[in-house]
């Protein structure tokens, strides 16, 4: 899709020229499967690099574009975020020392975007998910400025027809209602390809989604949104509904979402798995200048299938098939979507490497994967990877197996058999795989960073914590040794807010609340239970309309006719608040000026914290 310019699909006419179009690419693509067109040699793997723009103090930094204008070079290109940018790699035909050529080539268009983002006071991270992201940062005005990322968002509201509700449950639990598919712009993936022989495409296809738990496992780094600690890999249950055009309704929703695993192994041709996305999937774009795809292969042209390919770019399999024109030649392949950026190159060329050897050494006995596993299995084991990374208990074979003892004793000399097969170099094989191994003894990237983070938050608050954190991981990846290796951070360490501090590093966001209509007497024995000051109040739309301090009822604390009075009747309707950006010194100005100990931090009327001065001291 980032190729054309895009339009919204809204005419009859329109949709009846796309979906011609996309009817004819499907025809091409069965024409060219059959006339053994497709190439099946050599074997080529390559990959995508997301990546993260911060600030000096390790907040986004929203200048994509400008950083794009000057780095000048076309392997690299936007992302939906204006905090974000991607690169992609050449694709390298899989043999020799063809993982380590790419870690260099990676390596050395990085230290090219490293130098320019210099100018702009700008650093490059690699990781799943920013862990300073805040609700402030996915607003709609830091939406890249490119015509398709409007385009597309606007199409998926108007197929919601509803805002966008996220709920992840982890350790704390994520509640939240947004308005624009931004929130997909946390997400930030390390995507490979897989080129993959047409007659062995469906076999390696349903391979490739009975591997998908027990390597994503091993390879989880996203497992913190928003300050809360989520899932292993928060991204699977963020990138699914943050792009999910199905709305709520009082019926059973049968369909899938945009985002998904499937519901069944696949079978026929590679085409079929095509077919089942445009049955399952309405067109939500369109583009200009389309070609009869099928008149091209008559008159001896290889059609690049545009009209496909846009479709295709708006459905999101974790395990995605692609097809693609190389060199004049028609390829298909495999995109592995799970993946995270991240902690380091070292630890992306290994989960590659890892990926690629399980795919190519799937055993022979194992026969067609659809007649060994139930496909629940799989997508049960998935999911209960994202969810739990190396804790998870997994099903292979048809029983329950351990994540340590599956990949050790299962999957890691899988991979080495499925990479001598096609000739990789055992140096590099054994380089790359030693990092998995020890990552799998040792800890993966979530691991690290849920430990660290819980350290940093026995001295710090939630937000000097993830600044602190992504700092280290900052410094630790420009290092590039694996995070297997990485020291947990301590909570003595040094915070990195030196500068002056914002009033999200200081605030609480653990806070209670209560509604005007609720009973004074109540709200009065909250505050001694909990040795709670201040109290703001809410309305039914969770607004913040007042607040209500201990001093307020401990006047009345003796008079019954007064406690069952309501707190709007005796509550502070007119108080001072904060935002999350406001510094420290203009907070203690307004404590000052406006004589009160407690300030409410606001986002739209909507209560984000509180800070008081005992957060001051």
């Amino acid at each position: 899709m980032g190729d054309l310019k895009v339009i919204k699909l809204t005419s009859k006419k329109d949709k009846a020229n796309y979906i011609h179009q996309l009817v004819r690419d499907i025809e091409a693509l069965d024409k060219m499967i059959n006339e053994g067109l497709v190439e099946k040699a050599p074997i080529r793997v390559g990959a995508e690099q997301e990546f993260c723009l911060v600030d000096q103090y390790f907040n986004p930094s929203t200048k994509s574009l400008d950083i794009l204008d000057d780095i000048d070079d076309e392997h690299f290109t936007t992302e939906i975020g204006s905090f974000n940018l991607e690169l992609n790699l050449d694709p390298h035909e899989l043999k020799d020392d063809c993982f380590s050529q790419i870690a260099n080539q990676l390596k050395t268009l990085l230290k090219k975007a490293k130098k320019v983002v210099r100018d702009h006071d700008t650093k490059i991270l690699l990781t799943g998910i920013l862990p300073t992201l805040s609700l402030r940062h996915i607003k709609l005005e830091n939406m890249t400025d490119v015509q398709r990322y409007f385009v597309l968002n606007e199409a998926i509201r108007e197929s919601r027809k509803d805002n966008f509700e996220i709920h992840i449950k982890g350790v704390d639990e994520l509640n939240l209602l947004h308005d624009s598919v931004l929130l997909e712009g946390c997400n930030t993936s390390f995507q490979i390809h897989l080129q993959i022989n047409p007659d062995e495409f469906i076999d390696s296809y349903n391979w490739a989604q009975a591997i998908s738990g027990p390597i994503l496992s091993v390879c989880t780094n996203s497992p913190l949104l928003f300050g809360k600690e989520l899932w292993s890999e928060t991204r699977i249950a963020l990138f699914t509904q943050s792009v999910d055009t199905r709305a709520n309704s009082f019926m059973l929703n049968e369909k899938q979402s945009r985002v998904s695993f499937g519901s069944e192994w696949t079978s026929g041709t590679a085409t079929d798995i095509f077919k089942d996305n445009i049955s399952r999937f309405r067109s939500l774009v369109t583009a200009e200048y389309f070609k009869d795809s099928v008149e091209m292969l008559n008159n001896g042209e290889i059609p690049k299938l545009k009209a496909l390919n846009l479709h295709n770019g708006t459905v999101y399999r974790w395990n995605r098939p692609c097809y693609g024109v190389g060199n004049g030649k028609p390829h298909l392949r495999i995109e592995n979507r799970y993946i995270p950026s991240g902690p380091t190159i070292a630890d992306e060329i290994a989960n590659m490497m890892f990926w690629v050897g399980v795919m190519k050494g799937k055993p022979k006995n194992f026969g067609p994967v659809s007649s060994k596993m139930d496909f629940k299995d799989a997508k049960s084991n998935f999911f209960n990877a994202a969810r739990y990374g190396m804790s998870t208990q997994f099903i292979w074979n048809n029983k329950p197996i351990p994540s340590h003892e599956l990949l050790l004793d299962v999957f890691l000399p899988m991979a080495y058999k499925g990479l001598y097969s096609v000739g990789v170099s055992p140096k590099d094989a054994e380089h790359y795989l030693t990092i998995i191994e020890n990552r799998i003894k040792g800890y993966t990237g979530s691991e690290w960073m849920t430990s660290s983070y819980r350290n940093l938050l026995k001295s710090m608050k939630p937000f000097e914590a993830a600044q602190t954190l992504t700092a280290k991981i900052y410094d630790k990846q420009e290092k590039n040794y694996p995070v297997s290796s990485w020291r947990l951070i301590s909570a003595r360490t040094e915070s990195v807010v030196k500068a002056e501090k914002k009033v999200e590093h200081i605030m609480s966001t653990d806070i209670f609340t209560v509604y005007e209509k609720d009973s004074v007497e109540l709200v009065m024995k909250i505050m001694q239970w909990k040795n709670i000051h201040h109290m703001p109040v809410i309305n039914q739309d969770k607004r913040v309309v007042g607040l209500l301090k201990w001093i307020d009822v401990e006047g009345i604390k003796d008079d019954f006719e007064k406690l069952k009075s309501a707190v709007g009747d005796v509550m502070q309707r007119d108080f001072v608040a904060v935002r999350q950006g406001d510094t420290v010194e203009y907070a203690i100005g307004l404590m000052e000026k406006h004589q009160t100990t407690c300030l409410p931090v606001l986002r739209d009327d909507q209560l984000m914290g509180i800070i008081t001065s005992k957060d001051l001291n």
